[in-house]
Protein backbone atom coordinates (compact mmCIF):
# COMPACT_ATOMS: atom_id res chain seq x y z
CA UNK A 1 0.00 0.00 0.00
CA UNK A 2 1.33 3.20 -0.91
CA UNK A 3 2.06 5.84 1.86
CA UNK A 4 -0.33 8.91 1.68
CA UNK A 5 0.73 11.80 0.86
CA UNK A 6 0.18 14.67 3.47
CA UNK A 7 1.82 17.66 1.52
CA UNK A 8 -1.28 18.52 0.62
CA UNK A 9 -3.19 19.17 3.58
CA UNK A 10 -0.67 20.04 5.69
CA UNK A 11 -1.79 22.62 8.08
CA UNK A 12 0.97 25.02 9.57
CA UNK A 13 1.38 25.49 12.72
CA UNK A 14 0.40 29.28 13.88
CA UNK A 15 3.23 31.13 15.95
CA UNK A 16 2.38 32.59 19.05
CA UNK A 17 2.02 36.62 19.50
CA UNK A 18 4.94 37.00 21.98
CA UNK A 19 4.16 40.43 22.98
CA UNK A 20 0.63 39.50 23.96
CA UNK A 21 2.00 37.19 26.50
CA UNK A 22 -0.33 33.91 25.73
CA UNK A 23 0.66 31.00 24.08
CA UNK A 24 -2.30 28.99 22.66
CA UNK A 25 -1.12 25.34 21.45
CA UNK A 26 -4.63 23.50 19.76
CA UNK A 27 -2.89 20.29 20.16
CA UNK A 28 -3.07 20.65 24.40
CA UNK A 29 -6.03 22.77 24.35
CA UNK A 30 -4.04 24.98 26.70
CA UNK A 31 -3.64 28.60 27.22
CA UNK A 32 -0.32 30.29 29.49
CA UNK A 33 -1.54 33.21 31.43
CA UNK A 34 0.66 36.27 32.58
CA UNK A 35 0.28 38.50 35.87
CA UNK A 36 -0.01 42.49 35.26
CA UNK A 37 3.15 42.88 37.74
CA UNK A 38 5.87 40.79 35.14
CA UNK A 39 4.05 40.69 32.46
CA UNK A 40 7.34 41.23 29.88
CA UNK A 41 9.51 38.92 32.09
CA UNK A 42 6.78 36.36 31.93
CA UNK A 43 5.97 36.49 27.96
CA UNK A 44 9.80 36.48 26.82
CA UNK A 45 10.58 33.63 29.11
CA UNK A 46 7.47 31.42 28.26
CA UNK A 47 8.00 32.31 24.35
CA UNK A 48 11.69 30.91 24.62
CA UNK A 49 10.23 27.98 26.70
CA UNK A 50 7.32 27.69 23.57
CA UNK A 51 9.82 28.11 20.86
CA UNK A 52 12.26 25.20 22.66
CA UNK A 53 9.45 22.66 22.88
CA UNK A 54 7.99 23.49 19.42
CA UNK A 55 11.65 22.69 18.12
CA UNK A 56 11.76 19.75 20.03
CA UNK A 57 8.15 18.54 18.95
CA UNK A 58 9.73 19.31 14.75
CA UNK A 59 12.82 17.28 15.66
CA UNK A 60 10.88 14.20 16.73
CA UNK A 61 8.43 14.68 13.97
CA UNK A 62 11.17 14.21 11.47
CA UNK A 63 13.35 11.64 12.88
CA UNK A 64 9.91 9.98 13.04
CA UNK A 65 9.17 10.80 9.42
CA UNK A 66 12.70 9.40 8.32
CA UNK A 67 12.43 6.69 10.19
CA UNK A 68 8.74 5.77 8.25
CA UNK A 69 10.84 6.44 4.98
CA UNK A 70 13.61 3.85 5.97
CA UNK A 71 11.77 1.36 6.54
CA UNK A 72 8.41 1.74 3.68
CA UNK A 73 9.90 -1.00 1.65
CA UNK A 74 11.06 -3.32 4.01
CA UNK A 75 9.66 -6.96 4.27
CA UNK A 76 8.46 -7.92 7.59
CA UNK A 77 9.87 -11.43 7.51
CA UNK A 78 8.56 -13.79 10.23
CA UNK A 79 8.70 -17.52 10.94
CA UNK A 80 5.74 -19.54 10.39
CA UNK A 81 4.06 -19.38 14.24
CA UNK A 82 3.88 -23.29 13.73
CA UNK A 83 7.73 -23.39 13.42
CA UNK A 84 8.43 -20.80 16.13
CA UNK A 85 5.96 -23.10 18.52
CA UNK A 86 7.91 -26.46 17.73
CA UNK A 87 11.32 -24.28 18.72
CA UNK A 88 10.20 -23.22 21.65
CA UNK A 89 9.00 -26.35 22.50
CA UNK A 90 12.25 -28.53 21.23
CA UNK A 91 14.25 -25.67 23.98
CA UNK A 92 11.81 -26.40 26.62
CA UNK A 93 11.19 -30.41 25.83
CA UNK A 94 14.67 -31.63 25.32
CA UNK A 95 15.45 -34.94 26.19
CA UNK A 96 12.27 -35.89 27.28
CA UNK A 97 11.70 -40.10 26.65
CA UNK A 98 9.40 -41.43 24.41
CA UNK A 99 5.79 -41.16 25.73
CA UNK A 100 3.62 -44.83 25.33
CA UNK A 101 -0.50 -43.52 24.87
CA UNK A 102 -1.19 -46.56 23.14
CA UNK A 103 -4.81 -46.59 21.85
CA UNK A 104 -5.92 -49.53 20.03
CA UNK A 105 -8.54 -48.85 17.14
CA UNK A 106 -9.12 -50.97 14.05
CA UNK A 107 -10.08 -49.22 11.41
CA UNK A 108 -9.35 -49.87 7.23
CA UNK A 109 -7.68 -48.31 4.29
CA UNK A 110 -8.19 -48.72 0.51
CA UNK A 111 -6.47 -46.38 -2.13
CA UNK A 112 -5.88 -46.10 -5.94
CA UNK A 113 -2.07 -44.82 -5.85
CA UNK A 114 -1.42 -41.28 -5.46
CA UNK A 115 2.44 -41.99 -5.98
CA UNK A 116 3.47 -45.35 -7.47
CA UNK A 117 1.44 -48.75 -6.59
CA UNK A 118 2.24 -51.00 -4.64
CA UNK A 119 1.35 -54.68 -3.37
CA UNK A 120 1.01 -56.53 0.11
CA UNK A 121 -0.22 -59.92 1.21
CA UNK A 122 -0.60 -58.37 4.46
CA UNK A 123 -4.29 -58.20 4.18
CA UNK A 124 -4.80 -58.81 7.97
CA UNK A 125 -6.60 -56.77 10.91
CA UNK A 126 -4.64 -55.33 13.42
CA UNK A 127 -4.58 -53.07 16.25
CA UNK A 128 -3.05 -49.50 15.41
CA UNK A 129 -2.65 -46.50 17.96
CA UNK A 130 -3.60 -43.36 16.54
CA UNK A 131 -0.59 -41.54 18.51
CA UNK A 132 1.85 -44.00 17.04
CA UNK A 133 5.33 -42.02 16.12
CA UNK A 134 8.75 -41.83 16.85
CA UNK A 135 8.50 -38.44 18.35
CA UNK A 136 8.42 -38.10 21.46
CA UNK A 137 5.92 -35.31 21.83
CA UNK A 138 3.71 -36.98 18.91
CA UNK A 139 3.87 -33.44 17.22
CA UNK A 140 3.22 -32.37 13.85
CA UNK A 141 2.69 -29.30 11.48
CA UNK A 142 -0.44 -30.40 10.26
CA UNK A 143 -2.88 -29.83 13.37
CA UNK A 144 -2.24 -33.81 14.69
CA UNK A 145 -2.79 -36.27 11.99
CA UNK A 146 -2.52 -38.97 14.59
CA UNK A 147 -6.49 -37.21 16.38
CA UNK A 148 -7.69 -37.10 12.91
CA UNK A 149 -10.12 -39.89 13.84
CA UNK A 150 -11.82 -42.65 11.36
CA UNK A 151 -14.52 -41.51 8.71
CA UNK A 152 -16.75 -43.43 6.39
CA UNK A 153 -16.41 -43.62 2.67
CA UNK A 154 -18.21 -45.63 0.20
CA UNK A 155 -15.72 -48.26 0.54
CA UNK A 156 -15.83 -48.52 4.32
CA UNK A 157 -14.94 -46.87 7.38
CA UNK A 158 -11.13 -45.57 6.95
CA UNK A 159 -8.64 -44.06 9.21
CA UNK A 160 -4.91 -42.52 8.69
CA UNK A 161 -2.75 -44.15 11.08
CA UNK A 162 0.53 -42.66 11.82
CA UNK A 163 3.66 -45.06 11.16
CA UNK A 164 5.19 -46.61 14.04
CA UNK A 165 8.63 -48.06 12.47
CA UNK A 166 8.93 -51.01 14.45
CA UNK A 167 5.42 -52.19 14.22
CA UNK A 168 4.80 -51.85 10.32
CA UNK A 169 8.22 -51.33 8.62
CA UNK A 170 8.16 -55.07 7.34
CA UNK A 171 4.40 -54.15 5.73
CA UNK A 172 5.76 -50.95 3.82
CA UNK A 173 9.02 -52.98 3.03
CA UNK A 174 7.54 -55.05 1.37
CA UNK A 175 4.77 -52.97 -0.68
CA UNK A 176 8.08 -50.45 -2.00
CA UNK A 177 9.39 -54.01 -3.64
CA UNK A 178 6.69 -54.96 -6.13
CA UNK A 179 7.94 -53.76 -9.31
CA UNK A 180 4.86 -51.28 -9.35
CA UNK A 181 5.57 -49.70 -6.85
CA UNK A 182 8.99 -49.30 -7.27
CA UNK A 183 9.13 -47.77 -10.76
CA UNK A 184 7.57 -44.33 -9.04
CA UNK A 185 9.28 -44.58 -5.32
CA UNK A 186 12.54 -46.08 -6.17
CA UNK A 187 12.34 -47.59 -2.73
CA UNK A 188 13.13 -51.20 -3.19
CA UNK A 189 15.68 -53.26 -1.59
CA UNK A 190 16.21 -53.96 1.71
CA UNK A 191 14.42 -53.35 5.06
CA UNK A 192 17.13 -50.91 5.77
CA UNK A 193 16.29 -48.47 2.82
CA UNK A 194 12.58 -47.81 3.59
CA UNK A 195 13.34 -47.47 7.48
CA UNK A 196 15.85 -44.43 6.61
CA UNK A 197 12.98 -43.13 4.16
CA UNK A 198 10.62 -43.18 6.98
CA UNK A 199 12.50 -42.29 9.57
CA UNK A 200 13.95 -39.38 7.79
CA UNK A 201 10.01 -38.02 8.10
CA UNK A 202 9.73 -39.20 11.64
CA UNK A 203 12.27 -37.40 13.23
CA UNK A 204 12.01 -34.12 11.40
CA UNK A 205 9.90 -31.06 12.79
CA UNK A 206 6.51 -32.62 11.90
CA UNK A 207 6.39 -30.91 8.52
CA UNK A 208 5.31 -35.10 6.98
CA UNK A 209 3.47 -37.96 8.75
CA UNK A 210 4.03 -41.64 6.74
CA UNK A 211 0.40 -43.55 7.47
CA UNK A 212 -0.76 -46.67 7.08
CA UNK A 213 -3.79 -46.36 5.31
CA UNK A 214 -6.26 -49.01 7.03
CA UNK A 215 -9.46 -49.76 5.81
CA UNK A 216 -12.21 -51.73 8.09
CA UNK A 217 -9.43 -52.60 10.03
CA UNK A 218 -6.98 -53.62 7.21
CA UNK A 219 -3.66 -51.47 6.46
CA UNK A 220 -3.73 -52.01 2.33
CA UNK A 221 -2.21 -48.57 1.39
CA UNK A 222 0.96 -46.27 2.48
CA UNK A 223 0.62 -42.33 2.66
CA UNK A 224 2.25 -39.19 3.40
CA UNK A 225 0.51 -35.94 4.39
CA UNK A 226 2.84 -33.38 4.16
CA UNK A 227 2.87 -29.76 4.22
CA UNK A 228 3.77 -28.78 0.47
CA UNK A 229 4.35 -24.65 1.66
CA UNK A 230 7.40 -26.12 3.84
CA UNK A 231 8.30 -28.89 1.23
CA UNK A 232 11.08 -28.57 -1.47
CA UNK A 233 7.94 -28.45 -3.63
CA UNK A 234 7.44 -25.39 -2.81
CA UNK A 235 10.05 -23.97 -5.11
CA UNK A 236 8.40 -25.63 -8.10
CA UNK A 237 4.63 -23.78 -8.14
CA UNK A 238 3.43 -20.38 -6.57
CA UNK A 239 3.08 -22.54 -2.85
CA UNK A 240 0.36 -20.95 -0.55
CA UNK A 241 0.35 -20.99 3.49
CA UNK A 242 -0.51 -24.31 4.40
CA UNK A 243 -0.94 -25.93 1.20
CA UNK A 244 -0.98 -29.86 2.55
CA UNK A 245 0.59 -32.24 0.28
CA UNK A 246 -0.88 -36.12 -0.52
CA UNK A 247 1.44 -39.31 -1.33
CA UNK A 248 -0.07 -42.62 -1.91
CA UNK A 249 0.33 -45.83 -2.94
CA UNK A 250 -2.27 -49.08 -2.33
CA UNK A 251 -0.34 -51.88 -1.53
CA UNK A 252 -2.89 -55.11 -2.47
CA UNK A 253 -2.71 -55.92 -5.97
CA UNK A 254 -6.35 -56.85 -5.48
CA UNK A 255 -7.25 -53.35 -4.07
CA UNK A 256 -5.81 -51.22 -7.46
CA UNK A 257 -7.99 -51.04 -10.83
CA UNK A 258 -11.26 -50.66 -9.44
CA UNK A 259 -11.77 -46.93 -8.80
CA UNK A 260 -10.78 -47.45 -5.07
CA UNK A 261 -8.16 -45.18 -5.35
CA UNK A 262 -9.91 -42.20 -6.05
CA UNK A 263 -12.44 -43.27 -3.86
CA UNK A 264 -10.12 -42.64 -0.82
CA UNK A 265 -8.32 -39.40 -2.43
CA UNK A 266 -11.64 -38.18 -2.47
CA UNK A 267 -12.32 -38.67 1.22
CA UNK A 268 -8.69 -37.66 2.51
CA UNK A 269 -8.48 -34.72 0.44
CA UNK A 270 -11.81 -33.65 2.00
CA UNK A 271 -10.33 -34.88 5.64
CA UNK A 272 -7.57 -32.46 5.26
CA UNK A 273 -9.43 -29.64 4.43
CA UNK A 274 -11.91 -30.02 7.60
CA UNK A 275 -9.20 -31.20 9.87
CA UNK A 276 -7.22 -28.17 8.62
CA UNK A 277 -9.36 -25.00 8.89
CA UNK A 278 -6.01 -23.02 7.34
CA UNK A 279 -5.52 -25.07 4.50
CA UNK A 280 -7.50 -23.61 1.15
CA UNK A 281 -5.65 -26.38 -0.92
CA UNK A 282 -4.85 -30.08 -1.36
CA UNK A 283 -2.20 -30.75 -3.09
CA UNK A 284 -0.33 -33.61 -5.18
CA UNK A 285 2.30 -34.28 -7.41
CA UNK A 286 2.11 -37.72 -9.54
CA UNK A 287 4.41 -38.80 -12.04
CA UNK A 288 3.85 -38.00 -15.51
CA UNK A 289 4.22 -41.48 -16.35
CA UNK A 290 2.00 -42.89 -14.04
CA UNK A 291 -1.48 -42.67 -16.06
CA UNK A 292 -3.33 -44.89 -13.38
CA UNK A 293 -2.29 -42.49 -10.35
CA UNK A 294 -2.71 -39.27 -12.31
CA UNK A 295 -6.57 -40.23 -13.88
CA UNK A 296 -6.74 -41.58 -9.79
CA UNK A 297 -6.68 -37.78 -8.47
CA UNK A 298 -8.51 -36.33 -11.55
CA UNK A 299 -11.44 -38.50 -10.75
CA UNK A 300 -10.98 -37.95 -7.02
CA UNK A 301 -11.92 -34.06 -7.48
CA UNK A 302 -8.77 -32.53 -8.52
CA UNK A 303 -7.84 -30.21 -11.08
CA UNK A 304 -4.83 -30.03 -13.52
CA UNK A 305 -2.57 -27.08 -12.73
CA UNK A 306 0.60 -27.57 -14.31
CA UNK A 307 3.17 -29.72 -15.34
CA UNK A 308 6.68 -29.36 -13.38
CA UNK A 309 10.12 -30.51 -13.30
CA UNK A 310 10.64 -31.91 -10.33
CA UNK A 311 14.41 -32.76 -9.44
CA UNK A 312 13.25 -36.80 -9.92
CA UNK A 313 10.58 -36.77 -11.68
CA UNK A 314 8.36 -34.74 -14.18
CA UNK A 315 5.59 -34.21 -12.44
CA UNK A 316 1.42 -33.42 -13.04
CA UNK A 317 0.31 -30.69 -10.33
CA UNK A 318 -2.75 -31.19 -9.68
CA UNK A 319 -4.95 -29.15 -7.15
CA UNK A 320 -8.12 -29.76 -4.84
CA UNK A 321 -9.46 -26.35 -3.99
CA UNK A 322 -11.67 -25.59 -0.86
CA UNK A 323 -13.46 -23.54 -2.93
CA UNK A 324 -14.45 -25.73 -5.15
CA UNK A 325 -14.95 -29.44 -3.53
CA UNK A 326 -18.73 -29.31 -4.06
CA UNK A 327 -18.12 -28.85 -7.49
CA UNK A 328 -16.15 -31.36 -8.38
Amino acid sequence: MSPTDATADAVSTPVPDVGDGTCSSRGEGHTARTDHGDTGDRTTAQGAEWSTRREETEDSTTREAHRSADHEDTLDLRLPDELIALIETGRADSGVGTGDTDTDTDTGTQQGRAHGQGQGQHSRHIGVEPSASLRPDAYDLLDGVAEWGPITTPAGVFQLVPVRVERDLALICHWMNDPAVAAFWELAGPQNVTEEHLRSQLDDDGRSVPCLGVLNGTPMSYWEIYRADLDPLARHYPARPHDTGIHLLVGTVADRGRGLGSTLLRAVADLVLDRRPACARVVAEPDLRNIPSVTAFLSAGFRFSAEVDLPAKRAALVIRDRSLRDLM
